[in-house]
């Protein structure tokens, strides 16, 4: 199967990794051949606020990685800290040619796209994962995981 983008990026901060990220990381494989992959540092961790701790970038690390290895995708892959939401996406120089978001990351494509725009580089192709659903149709998410309302398949674990 050929792949639609030699190079596409997707971002996160990939806590408490669950199927919401496993979605979102297939469908970047699926549709570019080299995937650059930006993890959250812990600085950029601290700013965005999260409403709980979260793990360690280098624990964080560690999961991805073992992800990729699982799934044949390691050399497919590369993985860069981020500092902010922009990470490489507004380098002239590169190959980047679409992001990878899930819908509630689609604002943050959108706003990538417009700084490219103000620096005179062609916008990225924006591809959104629906968020997945848990057994309650809520979507799963790190905070639920980490409230213990859901498992990080969805189930729901309390009543």
């Amino acid at each position: 199967m050929s792949k639609k983008f030699k190079t596409v990026a997707v971002g996160g901060t990939f806590d408490e990794f669950h199927r919401g990220h496993r979605v979102l990381l297939m469908k970047a494989f699926e549709v570019g051949e080299q995937v650059l992959i930006g993890l959250s540092s812990n600085g950029f961790v601290k700013k965005l606020g999260k409403p709980h701790e979260t793990a360690r970038y280098e624990q964080r690390l560690e999961e991805l990685k073992a992800f990729l290895r699982e799934h044949g995708f390691s050399q497919r892959a590369k993985i860069i800290p981020l500092n902010d939401v922009y990470g490489v996406t507004l380098s002239s120089k590169g190959c980047l040619e679409a992001l990878i978001v899930s819908k509630e990351t689609e604002p943050t494509g959108i706003k990538i796209n417009e700084k490219r725009k103000e620096r005179g580089l062609n916008p990225l192709q924006i591809a959104v994962i629906e968020m997945i659903p848990s057994e309650n149709h809520s979507p799963i998410s790190t905070t639920r995981i980490r409230r213990g309302e859901i498992d990080h398949e969805g189930h729901l674990l309390t009543g």
